[in-house]
């Protein structure tokens, strides 16, 4: 967590030292007789280090609380910081509360929750991000404030997501957030600036931020740098819907707070906090009667503190090969996208090549009318992936055996031409199941894409298509069963398959929808669509 505060540093220290104290002492039942700088000894397996500096370059305080209850459990540190600004950020106070799990030898890092020292100096303090307080409690949105929330989202220096519920229509504001929104908010204390969009205010929000909407009971997470006027730009801010929301709201506020808490750890420190020194407390060990038992004691001290060092080391180890396999992933899918955009740009050119060819060839005929002649409008398209579900018939060699309800929450979730991309990518099926059938295919899908028929009326581009899953993914048991859907027992007898084939129906952002497939052309004749739905887990969702 880090915020601000327009307070002093004097002031603003005095007063989380007390929220410290009651945190301690009240709720956590800690010895806070005596805490003075250096270590403090406060419970069994229970440190609290703690360092002053002030000077010409700035102020600071920091504590750093180290739980260590049962070895077996790894420690838990928490760290608190109170930093005084510079004239670059109209000498703000700044305020930063980090908690991790630091694992046992050969366990995983425990997901850290806000920590009650958080809550604490949130009400305590009057605290902001950019233009926007911080709060621990989400705000109503009315008609007049829809003006200054949306200078708050579109902010430049903005650090958190602003998280904005919309209320159903015909439900009590009131209840529906005290029943629905808090509970799903309960981990963004700290970490993300929380609004309820009131039903008076969501028409002006809405037509202010048309390609940015939330309503019907859904939240939308907007991640600093939101450009109200650039629809692609839509994607970056993903948007839970009602039904996800409603089926479990525990496993919801899970989610929503997870893009919060990867944002915090991945944006760097404003230069005040950046700058700080590493904090390097030595213990002090106690005073002891012969200089056999100082030694020892300093021999204790020393190996508690090589201990503590290397389970930094490990945290800082986990950080870099997480940060290295983020970095991998992104240029996988940067290059991913390269291909698409180069192929697209190809096909994009020889489409307006022929058309020129072909207008020449007209004009030379003397057929000047028709060069000028609009086309033919497109035939209906669905604009729901609800109405593509229902048109499924249309498609003879086509059966869709997935779960409808995971599709039609795209609905609520939809960006830019989702439903045009995966009406496309079925018409372009279907064609591929008939010849499959046939057996004139000359390869799968993605063959197919690239080598289309002459007389092929629905072209998908082949940067679409991955025929396989990576190893990683194939390996992990909970993310394959993930990706293991229906088909008849006459495909195979256990009634489901792994499938890998899958295309790629949007990307950008969280959703991400894919589309899978198995190709049972040969067999009984058709390509079975076992999922229409946001990404499955894999390694970057």
């Amino acid at each position: 967590m880090v915020v601000s505060t327009t307070q002093d540093f004097v002031n603003t220290s005095a007063e989380v030292d007390r929220q410290l104290h009651h945190w301690l002492g009240e709720m956590k039942r800690y010895n806070t007789s005596a805490l003075d700088e250096g270590r403090n000894e406060i419970a069994k397996g229970v440190t609290l280090d703690h360092d002053v500096t002030a000077g010409r370059h700035g102020s600071y305080s920091r504590w750093r609380l180290r739980e260590t209850k049962d070895p077996a459990q790894g420690t838990w540190q928490s760290t608190l910081v109170v930093r005084s600004g510079n004239r670059n950020d109209n000498r703000r106070t700044w305020l930063q509360v980090d908690i991790e799990h630091q694992p046992a030898p050969g366990q995983r890092p425990i997901r850290a929750n806000t920590p009650g020292i958080a809550k604490l100096l949130l009400d305590a303090l009057p605290t902001q991000d950019g233009l926007a307080d911080v709060g621990t409690v989400p705000k109503f949105i009315e008609p007049d404030d829809v003006e200054e929330v949306i200078e708050e989202l579109c902010e430049p220096h903005r650090r958190l997501p602003v998280i904005v519920a919309s209320v159903p229509y015909g439900q009590d504001a009131e209840a529906w957030t005290q029943k629905i929104v808090e509970p799903v908010f309960r981990h963004l204390s700290g970490l993300a600036v929380m609004y309820v969009l009131g039903p008076e205010a969501q028409q002006a929000f809405n037509s202010t931020l048309e390609y940015h909407p939330v309503f019907g009971g859904g939240i939308r997470t907007y991640r600093p740098g939101v450009d109200p006027a650039w629809q692609p730009d839509a994607q970056r801010h993903p948007v839970m819907s009602r039904t996800t929301i409603e089926a479990n709201p525990h496993r919801a506020a899970g989610i929503l707070a997870s893009l919060p808490q990867r944002l915090a750890l991945r944006h760097p420190l404003p230069q005040p906090l950046d700058t700080l020194p590493v904090q390097r407390t030595r213990p002090r060990p106690a005073a002891d009667d012969s200089s056999l038992k100082e030694l020892r004691g300093e021999l204790r001290s020393a190996e508690a503190l090589l201990e503590e060092a290397e389970q930094r080391e490990e945290a800082r180890d986990e950080e870099i090969r997480d940060f290295r396999q983020q970095l991998k992933q992104a240029e996988d899918r940067d290059f991913e996208q390269i291909v698409e955009n180069d192929q697209l740009y190809g096909d994009l050119q020889d489409a307006r090549n022929k058309i020129r060819f072909l207008q020449k060839q007209l004009e030379e005929a003397g057929l000047h009318a028709l060069v000028h002649t609009s086309p033919p409008q497109p035939a209906d398209r669905p604009v729901t992936f609800t109405e593509i579900l229902d048109r499924m018939g249309e498609f003879p060699h086509l059966r869709f055996t997935g779960n409808a309800k995971k599709a039609k929450e795209l609905d609520a979730q939809c960006i830019g031409n989702w439903v045009t991309v995966a009406w496309d990518a079925l018409r372009a099926l279907n064609d591929y199941a008939a010849a499959s059938a046939a057996g004139t295919t000359g390869g799968d899908f993605r063959h197919w894409c690239d080598n289309l028929p002459d007389d092929c009326e629905n072209p998908f581009p082949s940067g679409k298509v991955k025929m396989k899953e990576s190893e990683t993914v194939g390996n992990n048991t909970d993310w394959r069963r993930q990706r293991t859907f229906p088909v008849p027992k006459t495909v195979d007898h256990k009634g489901k398959l792994f499938m890998q084939a899958h295309l790629r129906i949007g990307g950008g952002n969280t959703v991400s929808p894919r589309l899978y497939f198995h190709d049972d052309g040969p067999g009984t004749g058709f390509v079975y669509v076992g999922y229409i739905g946001p990404h499955p887990d894999n390694t970057q969702t």
